[in-house]
């Protein structure tokens, strides 16, 4: 399988049966610029094709997993209604692909994984994180509606009131305590992230196929359920956020802080 058209903000690697996955944007610290939105959309089809791919290992190139939706960005979706659209619509496009994914994937969180990037790592069915990482949900503190983020899943992950108390304040959640929530499955030292999402991508190709990707698809049906409940109000008013002054000013701020 040629992956070459999603270089170079996402690299695509073979390890036998085991495609690597790295967000490849280290200087925005992988932040959703249009092209590696497109690209972590588009991905998943791809890889269903792959008939030699068995597990997807998926971690961000640099010092960061992702951080999530990028900035500048706001102030163009809050300036053009189509961009908005568009965005809001390719957010969607993203979300159902990896949920309908049957391959499995671990998320190798190296870094922080902010707004949509720690959503596309809750996404995958099995986290690791470098123990000095955290996740965090800023959307509302950034003039957002979490309309693709974890409004969704984290309930299902970490319970209502903890997903309430984390999104609507915004708060870090470090490695360890996104262990205990329930965020994570395992919390290493910062260098053996990749050895130990490897070593479970292994684990999970050497099970049976049908047996494996079945059951997969069958948990899922609960983020599915909650996706149909939610999805469509927050994408909507997500939408609807950006057209407000607090985004303008509040992407302004970012955009034009020093340093």
């Amino acid at each position: 399988m040629d992956y070459t058209n999603l270089a170079p903000a996402l690299l695509v690697e073979e390890d036998g049966p085991v495609r690597i996955l790295t967000m490849n944007l280290p200087d925005t610290m992988n932040s959703f610029q249009d092209d590696l939105h497109d690209a972590m959309r588009n991905v998943w089809g791809q890889l269903q094709q792959d008939d030699d791919a068995k597990v997807v290992v998926l971690t961000g190139a640099g010092r960061a997993f992702s951080a999530g939706g990028h900035i500048p960005n706001f102030l163009r979706n809050y300036n053009d209604y189509s961009f908005r659209r568009r965005d809001i619509r390719n957010a969607e496009r993203l979300w159902k692909a990896m949920i309908a994914c049957e391959l499995p994937m671990v998320a190798a969180v190296n870094g922080p994984a902010i707004g949509l990037g720690a959503t596309v790592a809750v996404h995958c069915d099995l986290v690791v994180m470098a123990d000095n990482a955290f996740m965090s949900d800023p959307h509302v503190s950034v003039g957002l509606v979490a309309g693709d983020g974890g409004a969704v899943s984290w309930p299902l992950y970490i319970g209502l009131l903890r997903a309430k108390e984390y999104i609507l304040l915004g708060d870090k959640i470090p490695a360890e305590e996104c262990l205990r929530l329930g965020l994570a499955n395992r919390v290493v030292p910062q260098g053996e992230v990749m050895n130990e999402a490897m070593s479970l991508a292994r684990r999970l190709a050497a099970q049976p196929e049908q047996a494996l990707r079945d059951t997969k698809r069958a948990l899922n049906l609960h983020l599915q359920q909650a996706a149909d409940l939610v999805l469509g109000f927050a994408l909507a008013a997500e939408t609807e956020s950006f057209s407000t002054e607090d985004l303008r000013r509040l992407s302004e701020q970012f955009v034009n802080k020093p340093g």
